[in-house]
C-alpha cells in the first residue's frame, strides 16, 4: 500500500480518535477536538498532494480518499450539533449529499467506472472544513480562557461560514449528479417505451 493511501487510512483512525476525544467529558476536550481535526485535514491535502506528485493514484485512494473526508465531516458535523454550535438543517444538507454522491458511486461502481472526486467536490470539503476549523477554534478559545473580541468575530464567521459551506455543498452536489447523470439514467436500464 503506498504512502497517500496509507495517509487516508490514517485519516480514519484520526477520526476515531476524534469522536473519542468529544465523545469523554475533560477539561481540554475542544482543544484535543481542534488538534486532531486539524491534523486529520492536513493529511486530506497531503494524501492528495502527494499521489499526483508521484503518480500514485490508485482506484483504492480514489474511493478511499471522499470516504475518509465524508466520515471525518460527518463526526465533526455531529459533535458541532449536539453541542448546538451548527444548526441541525444543515448538517443534514451536508451528510444528505454525502449519502447521495455515495450512492452515485456505487451505481457507477456496479458499472465499472470509478468516480474521483472533482474540483467541485474539493472546494466543498475545504468549505466544510474551513467551518468546522472556526467553530472548534471558538469552542477551544472558550475552553482556554481566551474569549475576548477576536472571539465575537470567529463566532460571526462561523455562522457564514458554514452558511457558505451549504451553499458550496448543495451546488457541488448537483453539478456532480448532472455531470454524472448517464450512470442514474442509463437507457439500458429503463423500461423499453411501448
Amino acid at each position: 500500500m503506498n504512502l497517500p493511501n496509507q495517509l487516508t487510512l490514517g485519516r480514519l483512525g484520526l477520526t476515531a480518535a476524534f469522536v473519542a476525544a468529544t465523545s469523554i467529558s475533560c477539561r481540554y476536550q475542544a482543544t484535543m477536538a481542534i488538534v486532531l481535526f486539524a491534523v486529520a485535514g492536513v493529511t486530506d491535502w497531503l494524501d492528495g498532494w502527494l499521489a499526483r506528485r508521484w503518480n500514485l493514484i490508485t482506484d483504492f485512494g480514489k474511493l478511499l480518499d471522499p470516504l475518509a473526508d465524508k466520515i471525518l465531516v460527518t463526526a465533526a458535523l455531529f459533535y458541532l450539533v449536539q453541542i448546538e454550535s451548527v444548526p441541525l438543517w444543515m448538517a443534514v444538507v451536508m451528510v444528505a449529499r454525502e449519502f447521495l454522491i455515495t450512492g452515485l458511486r456505487l451505481i457507477a461502481a456496479s458499472k465499472g467506472v470509478v468516480i474521483p472526486a472533482d474540483r467541485a467536490g474539493k472546494h466543498k470539503t475545504i468549505s466544510q472544513l474551513v467551518a468546522i476549523l472556526t467553530a472548534l477554534a471558538c469552542l477551544a478559545a472558550t475552553e482556554l480562557g481566551q474569549a475576548g473580541g477576536l472571539w465575537h468575530v470567529m463566532r460571526l464567521a462561523t455562522d457564514w461560514l458554514f452558511a457558505w459551506a451549504t451553499l458550496i455543498t448543495v451546488a457541488s452536489g448537483a453539478w456532480y449528479f448532472w455531470k454524472n447523470r448517464r450512470f442514474v439514467f442509463d437507457a439500458s436500464d429503463q423500461e423499453p417505451s411501448a
